[in-house]
């Protein structure tokens, strides 16, 4: 029976909105047994399987006020699909736990489910089971399953000598986050990547095929992420800020906020963009931008110095 408009998540009840949701993922050749079953069964043709979890808390990683459910389906997708694609690989197969207040309208859920869906299609990914709980706020759950055909690129293969790559946008989604954080909504093309990110996802592959040391997605900050490749490898890495072409909005928001807009670059998150280090420049694959170098020591700098801004996101 058809949900109407207007009913929330305790009038549908669980079974039914389960019902409903299950009705938008698509199951993939991969899937043997999807959702309905106590486990999904996978078929594994080669290769290594890649795991990855990740959470979202309305009011820490998201607000209804600044997107649609289905902005945070694709944002609850993207940050997961771009941990595989860090590795190397390609994401196959997802699962998804929703814990909801029993007065949200299951219209939110079901769009939501879709936008989830709608990403995960980006790479023919297929959600195949999960869990819905009632909690006093929305919480989603996330574990992703990948495949890598090369080795998996891990953070701790960085070399003195080797240059550092980044691939896709970076600092869009902080300049969205500084504009809705001050109540506006424009420029919109930031507000935009903030919503729904735009990670390069076949990146991550082209990457590991043409010889990358270390690879990291960009989640919290590109000085941050970079850390975890310099503390993980055992050197230094150093960023030159002349490598980034600040784009046209970002100064704008930055003249709005008075801050230096490479800030939003450096320190920004939620782009999931990829960050590596290669053997040296003539391995960078397409698309990949040399940003900065590898030696020997410890830590992150950016032109041979530390940096004083906001390198990142922390939790606690």
């Amino acid at each position: 029976m058809p949900i109407a408009p207007d009913a929330t998540l305790a009038d549908v009840g669980e079974f039914a909105l389960i019902s409903e949701l299950v009705g938008l993922f698509p199951q993939g050749e991969q899937v043997l047994v999807g959702p309905g079953d106590d486990a999904a069964v996978l078929r594994v043709r080669s290769g290594h399987v890649v795991v990855s979890t990740d959470l979202m808390v309305e009011g820490r990683h998201f607000r209804r006020d600044w997107a649609s459910a289905e902005d945070v389906g694709h944002r609850a997708a993207a940050q997961n699909l771009s941990d595989i694609n860090a590795m190397g690989g390609r994401a196959t197969s997802l699962t998804v736990g929703l814990g909801a207040p029993g007065d949200l309208p299951a219209a939110w859920a079901i769009d939501f489910a879709r936008g989830f869906a709608d990403e995960c299609a980006l790479v023919g990914a297929s959600v195949v089971g999960g869990d819905l709980t009632r909690s006093s706020e929305i919480v989603v759950a996330v574990t992703v399953l990948g495949a890598v055909t090369e080795a998996p690129v891990l953070r701790s293969g960085a070399r003195p000598g080797d240059v550092l790559a980044l691939c896709g946008r970076q600092g869009w989604a902080a300049g969205g986050l500084a504009v809705l954080g001050r109540g506006f909504r424009s420029p919109r093309v930031l507000v935009e990547a903030y919503r729904r990110p735009a990670p390069p996802y076949d990146a991550g592959r082209l990457a590991a095929e043409a010889g990358a040391t270390s690879m990291i997605d960009v989640s919290d900050g590109l000085l941050a992420e970079a850390g975890h490749l310099a503390a993980d490898s055992a050197v230094a890495i150093d960023v030159h800020a002349a490598a980034f072409d600040v784009p046209e909005p970002l100064h704008a928001v930055g003249a709005a906020v008075n801050a230096d807009p490479v800030s939003f670059i450096l320190g920004g998150g939620d782009d999931h963009a990829l960050l590596a280090t290669f053997p040296d420049v003539a391995a960078v694959p397409d698309g990949w931008s040399v940003i900065g170098a590898v030696a020997e020591g410890e830590g992150v700098t950016v032109d041979g110095a530390a940096y004083d801004g906001p390198t990142g996101w922390t939790h606690f």
